[in-house]
């Protein structure tokens, strides 16, 4: 399969913003391996070949294990995960799935209650970013297999 667009032919400063947002998150106050979770549970949700690939090879390098990650579509019934996590994998799918979109004050409860309001925001933000990178990689048809953790 050969990507229809490359990254290359996309006008320049035209992913500026989006790049910039990603690397706020190296600094993030969210446990990076509950954020590479919550990116492979929205990659998963979107069947997003080039970004499940990344997503899992970058928290493979976190030390996250395989078994936990490709558990991720049933989370629910998998004793591995702790509660913390649940409530951002809750958001994730929350904030993924298209018929859905909503946030109740019942999981926003839930969040609060292992995340100060700065981390939800975090997590809002780096759900929502994978979401975009999601679309614009299967619109792009970018080619997964070739990513290095820590490439971008």
């Amino acid at each position: 399969m050969e990507p229809r667009i490359n990254f290359q032919d996309v006008p320049k400063g035209l992913f500026d913003s989006l790049i910039r947002t990603g690397f706020h998150f190296k600094q993030s106050k969210v446990d990076h391996t509950t954020l590479e979770l919550v990116k492979n549970r929205v990659s998963q949700i979107n069947g997003c070949a080039f970004c499940l690939d990344m997503h899992y090879k970058d928290a493979i390098h976190l030390g996250e294990t395989p078994v936990r990650i490709y558990s991720l579509p049933a989370w629910k019934e998998c004793p591995y995960y702790t509660e913390k996590e649940r409530a951002a994998i809750a958001l994730s799918e929350a904030l993924t799935n298209g018929h859905q979109l909503e946030v109740s004050d019942e999981l926003y409860a839930t969040l609060s209650a292992h995340f100060s309001k700065e981390e939800i925001a975090e997590l809002t933000i780096a759900i929502s970013l994978t979401n975009t990178w999601n679309r614009i990689n299967k619109a792009f048809l970018t080619t997964p297999g070739n990513y290095q953790p820590g490439q971008f």
